[in-house]
Order: C-alpha cells, then structure tokens, then sequence
C-alpha cells in the first residue's frame, strides 16, 4: 500500500516574500522519501522567487522511507539531489551517460513544483537521487549538487585537458568551485574578475593567474587562453572576451542571464571559436565528482543559514546584494543547534 506523508516547504510568492506551506504527498513505488538537513541556495533561485513554487533544489538529506519499487536506497542512506528531478533512463542520452540531457526529464521550476530543497523532506524519484560520501559533510555536499556538478561537467564532459590554459570569469558561487576543479585537474588556472581585491583569494584557491576585466583592454597582459568557463552573473561580453580566446577555442556559457547579449561573429568565425552551453551534470559525472573531492579534499566556501522564513530571506538578501561567500546554505532546524550565520571552508 502506497503511503501518506507530511512535511513542510519554502515556497516564492508573487511579491517575493518566501512563505511556508505543508505538503501531503502519496510515496509512490519508485520514489524516496528524504529528510533533508542541508539545501544550497544558488544564484537562479532568484529567478523562481517572484513565482509561487516550493523553492531551492540544492539538497543534501538522509532517507526515511522509500517506495515498494525502490532497490537502490535504504532507510539511513545519506543522500542528495540536484535540478534534474526524473529521467526516464532508456532514451539514447539517458544511456550514453548524458541523462541531464534527457527529453522526457522533470525538473526544477517545471514539474513538481511543490517538491524542493528549502523544505524539511522531499519526496524523490530515485533515478536521479545520489548516494553522498560518508567522509563528505552535508552542508559541503549540497551546493556541489548544481554549482560543483556543473563546473565540474564543464571541465570534465568536453576537451579540456591538463595543462590547458582554463580560464574562469567570476569569483562566485560556481567560480570558486571551477578554480578548485581546474587547478586539482592539472590546468594552467587563469581567473579573470571585476575586482582587483579577490587576488588572493583566486591565487589561494589555485589560480596560477589573476586579471581584472574591468580595467579596459586586457589583450596585451593575457595570453590567450584555450578554454574559458563563463561563471558571472552578469551576461558575456563578447566584445571583451573574444580578444583573450586563442584560435579554434571554446567558451562555456554555465550561468542564467534574462537579458540576451550580442553575439559578434565575425571574431567567432575567423578564429573557430566555440560557444558551448553545458547544463548541471550526469549522475556519472556526479559521482567522479564526489569522489574527486574526497580525494582532493575540495569544499566549497559557505555561509549558512536556518531553514526558517527569516533565515532564507536573509539568505537571498546576500546573494541579491553580492555579499555571498560564496555559497549560501539552509541548515535544517534539526541539525542547526543554534548556529548563527557563519562563514566556512573545509
């Protein structure tokens, strides 16, 4: 018999305040039940705050119950989950390992829209759930779902080999991770920033160089370099980053932007640029991920907030105002213990 649960979610609104709401949901036979202690708050949240749907999808739990169908988890699994909600396993991308790519997928902000990680469970299809590390802490893993999966397929999924010059626009949520990989991987490591006072930072992550976008033409201090991972929030400049592109080069769009920028091709053409979009990651590439990282051990930087109203809307008020270091993560009230806000790095 199919069972009746109850939990809780955070869920947008059309004025943007985040509010609370109890969900009932039937567990079906494919499907797990997760008590989640940790959700990463990333970047394209905001663009689903405005909307009434149960909010984040950066989620790291343990299991507490699972369907009559379920053979991969068991009760206690240490688990976490990403954007791909379902996939339905048997079409030629789910097959070939590019699952996040498959046409009949569910996913954040389309399907299930009362399913996410700002909750106090979730109920999951367990295609897409991931067995976490026992050696890798929750409030680390969650972020790694979205912001560490999708660099990590970017470095990984293409071209890119060690000893390439990578470069890495914006020291942020995806941008400190894609340093880390990158440098960890064996690439020549260049960070380009609109601020001069990351430096340190960039160079202590692993960055081999450090320049500044902003301070006009940059073509005469660059080398050009082979791979660059577009990670800002703002949306490419093309007119700026084709100058530091080598010939026959790739460009590797990871972040969300509403507004469309102008694509000069001329530069494109001549030169056999590449402009590469690349989505989340596949469970495959998750799972050489999380065992990178352990060995490696790579985390990311956090600060951390209670899985309560004020707690998330603090949260986003940081992360709208530019002020996260560098990822945001929602502690469940179970596993808080009255921690304030603070600010890590494994």
């Amino acid at each position: 018999m199919s069972k009746t649960i109850e939990f809780n979610v955070f869920k947008g609104s059309e004025s943007g305040d985040v509010n609370p709401d109890t969900i009932r949901r039937t567990i079906q036979p494919s499907e797990v039940f997760v008590e989640i202690s940790h959700a990463g708050l990333c970047g394209t949240d905001r663009l689903f705050k405005n909307k009434g749907i149960a909010l984040g999808h950066e989620g790291a739990g343990t299991v507490r119950d699972v369907g009559s169908a379920v053979t991969n988890f068991k009760v206690g699994d240490k688990v976490g989950f990403g954007w791909v909600r379902k996939v339905c396993g048997h079409c030629d991308f789910c097959v070939s390992g590019h699952d996040q790519y498959c046409q009949q997928r569910e996913q954040y902000g389309k399907e299930n829209t009362e399913i996410s990680a700002f909750a106090t469970h979730a109920v999951w299809h367990e295609s897409m759930l991931i067995k976490l590390p026992d050696d890798l802490e929750p409030e680390y893993a969650a972020p790694l779902m979205c912001s560490g999966a999708t660099v990590w397929c970017a470095l990984t999924c293409y071209d890119i080999k060690p000893g390439d010059r990578v470069g890495v626009q914006g020291i942020g949520g995806l941008g400190h991770m894609a340093i880390q990989f990158a440098s960890k991987l064996g690439c020549d490591v260049v960070v380009f920033s609109s601020s001069a006072a990351k430096k340190d930072e960039a160079k202590g992550l692993g960055a081999n160089e450090f320049h500044t976008l902003e301070n006009g033409d940059v073509r005469d201090a660059v080398r050009p370099v082979k791979h660059l991972l577009w990670c800002g929030n703002e949306p490419p400049d093309f007119s700026k980053i084709f100058p530091i592109m080598s010939p026959d080069s790739t460009i590797y769009l990871l972040t969300v932007s509403t507004q469309q920028p102008p694509l000069p091709v001329m530069p494109l053409i001549s030169n056999g640029i590449r402009i590469q979009g690349s989505a989340v990651a596949s469970r495959v590439a998750v799972r050489k991920m999380l065992r990178f990282v352990i060995l490696h051990r790579i985390r990311p930087i956090i600060m951390t907030w209670p899985m309560t109203k004020d707690g998330i809307q603090a949260a986003f008020q940081i992360l709208e105002q530019g002020k996260m270091r560098y990822r945001g993560v929602i502690v469940g009230q179970r596993h808080l213990m009255g921690k304030p806000a603070v600010e890590k790095m494994g």
